[in-house]
């Protein structure tokens, strides 16, 4: 849950800075990073309320589109400078 909660915040951050600064992988950082909280948090959650065991291994996809989407958002807002 803690990791849902700081990552929807991050998403605001992105939000801000799209204000400021007008780039296309900012808004593919934000898609990435939306996409892992709904494969990290949401096959967590899922799991813990009884869903199948197959979606497992979704959560480390939606760790590595985190990892990703926060990569590309560092990198987007460095090249802007």
């Amino acid at each position: 849950m803690r990791y849902h909660f700081f990552h929807a915040l991050g998403l605001l951050v992105i939000g801000l800075a799209a204000n400021f600064l007008d780039s296309g992988p900012l808004r593919v950082s934000a898609y990435l990073i939306v996409a892992g909280i709904v494969l990290f948090s949401g096959s967590i959650y899922a799991l813990s309320f009884g869903a199948p065991k197959f979606l497992g291994p979704v959560t480390p996809l939606g760790g590595l589109c985190l990892i990703v989407g926060w990569v590309v958002f560092a990198s987007a807002v460095l090249r802007s400078r």
